[in-house]
């Protein structure tokens, strides 16, 4: 398994304050990126080369997949472990924070707001073909002051187990404070 840097003291703090942070009177500012859905491919932490990506980082403007060897700051990882196909939130990773997580969604299109409960960040989803995933990002300081968490919803679409890659489409609110997971501009 590639190496994963330990992510540093900063956002752990910025995880705790993430419950006072929320009720600022501020409120988040209007929302002003559109929702769109991307097609991503992932490959495996084991068994692929070091420079391929196998995670991926919600924080905005541009989701991304991302390297876990260069990169300590994603909000999922995929491998394949035993012949099924795993996504792991930071917490699941040794030596990571438990500010990302996940947990399973009824499905893409029925998922249209983010859950404010459920989520899971120390263990991971096995996954398959079809398998709709919500996930909540790392937490974050946005421009306004508040420290939040940014959200997706994904849908597995293809496992290839010989190349050792996940194929899935995926829908990110990289609009702070925004919890709105259909196309578009959010309002939620």
């Amino acid at each position: 398994m590639r190496s994963v840097p330990v992510l540093g003291g900063s956002l752990v703090v910025a995880a705790a304050m993430l419950g006072g942070a929320c009720n600022s009177t501020l409120g988040p500012p209007t929302a002003s990126v559109d929702n769109v859905v991307d097609t991503v491919t992932l490959y495996a932490l084991t068994g692929t080369p070091v420079g391929s990506p196998s995670a991926y980082s919600i924080e905005g403007p541009a989701p991304t997949p991302v390297r876990t060897d260069s990169v300590p700051a994603f909000d999922f990882a995929f491998d394949l472990v035993g012949g099924q196909a795993l996504l792991y939130p930071q917490g699941a990773l040794p030596g990571l924070s438990r500010s990302s997580a996940l947990q399973y969604g009824p499905s893409f299109d029925g998922i249209t707001t983010a859950p404010g409960a459920g989520w899971n960040d120390t263990t991971a989803l096995t996954v398959d073909v079809g398998t709709p995933v919500v996930v909540r990002s790392r937490a974050i300081l946005c421009d306004y002051g508040a420290t939040v968490y940014e959200y997706a919803k994904m849908e597995i679409l293809a496992i290839d187990t010989t190349a050792r890659t996940v194929n899935f489409r995926i829908l990110a609110d990289v609009n702070c404070g925004y919890r709105d997971l259909n196309v578009g501009i959010p309002t939620h």
